[in-house]
């Protein structure tokens, strides 16, 4: 197919993470489309440089530090804080993106740098980037939105600029003193390695429990866990106003200087609270505001509102309102990717289960590992379910993990077509068990075909016939 290569390809993607990377590549393999990735940061996004990797490459080493602490006949390793951070570093490539170019390159995908956004349809402007003229693109066949989120700061903190994710990633300097506002996933895990950096952290929590969404032992578990680690858990607490002593503001239009002050109210009234700095982890949402919707007669609302789009335009990641978890993005792009190239090409596109549940891991000490529907979140849908739960250390296999094992397991199972819904793992290693519990819900296993999947002893998977021999004795009989 012949095109301007300045100015025409078949796709044109806006967001360089692991998104949009996919769906370009999925979208164009083995054919002669071509496809423009448009990125004004880093090619990789969020995920490759301030988000999953770098976060994992910190809670890594704790976890086998707290493996140790707790087996006999092993002195507990001692957390260099330097060498975590130098092992950051080099997991994110030193925040350099070389490398993620040469793998675009290397797969015939065009790099455009620059902020994109649509002027019209099919049409792209890309701003310019290094004092360089904007660009005019135009997609023949689709243009993705794959532009990812943006973190959520409660107007009352704005003014003094606190941490969002991406300081807490990329920290260099720790402070003696940490207060983080939320009660999620990106709080509790930064909580788990910031606290074994050195800082004191005190988590202000709005609600009752921590991680919301998931099965509430899951909280309950990791809330117990940080408050071992000497982390100050303030559950029901909501912060009204902020300020930073001594504020001054860089060349980047941030505030910097003394100590921060929160005026905090919780169940002993109103209260002010002081730290070096605060991380707010509040939420994220789908980074859709500077993309020209309007040009198209759109707007963010009609996006992730699931709102009709026009035949050429797609959204997916972050972006799209969906799960916001790499894998689940690069799920969808794939899906998507594969619908592109399906249209171009005239062969059938790839048939999608009916089914298909979204998998979560949370890497604190110890692991929650979750997938599909909680209990209440199942009956909430109409489904009338059973459960069966276990203590995580109830097989020989994950017994032998640790000398101390604490967490728990459960799976939700539907009475009617007597298959798995949802699986929760809380433990050491969780993360491990819970490919298994996705497998059987997009396959639709019926529990009594799963008893006779032989787990190997003694291995952790052995909890998973330890769940099953909890259901009622006629599920099991098939």
């Amino acid at each position: 197919m012949s095109h301007d290569a300045a100015t025409s390809f078949d796709v044109i993607v806006l967001g360089g993470g692991p998104v949009g990377e996919n769906v370009a590549q999925y979208a164009t393999e083995g054919t002669d489309l071509t496809a423009a990735l448009v990125e004004g940061e880093l090619l990789g996004g969020e995920c490759s440089y301030y988000a999953c990797m770098p976060s994992k490459a910190l809670l890594r080493p704790l976890a086998v530090a707290g493996a140790a602490a707790h087996l006999p006949g092993i002195t507990a390793p001692e957390v260099d804080a330097e060498a975590l951070m130098a092992r950051r570093d080099t997991w994110v490539s030193h925040y350099s993106d070389a490398g993620q170019v040469d793998w675009a390159e290397g797969a015939g995908l065009h790099v455009v740098r620059g902020h994109g956004r649509l002027v019209g349809e099919r049409e792209v402007e890309v701003g310019g980037a290094d004092g360089r003229a904007p660009q005019r693109l135009r997609a023949e066949r689709a243009v993705v939105l794959a532009t990812g989120s943006a973190a959520v700061i409660p107007e009352a903190l704005r003014d003094f600029s606190p941490w969002t994710s991406r300081d807490a990633t990329g920290v260099v300097e720790v402070p003696d003193e940490l207060l983080i506002i939320g009660g999620g996933v990106v709080a509790v895990e930064a909580a788990t390695w910031m606290a074994a950096l050195g800082s004191r952290v005190t988590m202000l929590v709005r609600g009752d429990v921590l991680l919301r969404g998931l099965e509430p032992f899951a909280g309950e578990h990791v809330l117990e866990a940080l408050r071992e680690l000497g982390v100050e858990v303030r559950l029901g607490a909501s912060v009204l106003s902020g300020e930073r002593e001594d504020a001054r503001e860089t060349g980047l239009g941030r505030l910097h200087g003394g100590r921060v002050r929160l005026e905090v109210e919780d169940r002993q009234g109103r209260r002010e609270v002081s730290a070096d700095e605060v991380l707010v982890a509040t939420g994220r949402r789908p980074r859709l505001h500077d993309v020209g919707l309007e040009t198209v007669g759109l707007s963010p609302e009609d996006v992730t509102g699931g709102a009709e789009l026009p035949a050429w335009l797609h959204v997916v990641g972050d972006a799209s309102g969906e799960a916001p978890l790499t894998h689940w993005g690069k799920y969808r792009a794939r899906v998507i990717g594969q619908r592109i190239l399906a249209g171009a090409t005239g062969e059938a596109a790839e048939p999608v289960p009916e089914t298909v549940p979204v998998p979560q891991v949370v890497f604190t000490d110890p692991q929650v590992a979750a997938v599909g529907l909680t209990e209440a979140a199942a009956r909430e849908a109409g489904h009338r379910v059973v459960t069966a739960q276990v203590p995580f250390g109830g097989a020989a296999g994950s017994a032998l993990l640790r000398d101390d094992v604490t967490g728990t397991a459960q799976i939700v199972v539907d009475l009617d077509s007597r298959t798995l819904v949802g699986a929760t793992f809380v433990g050491p290693e969780a993360s491990e068990l819970l490919h298994a519990a996705t497998i059987a819900i997009v396959g639709a296993v019926p529990v009594h075909v799963l008893r006779h999947a032989v787990p190997s002893y003694p291995a952790a998977s052995e909890l998973w016939l330890r769940l099953l021999e909890e259901l009622p004795r006629e599920m099991r009989a098939g």
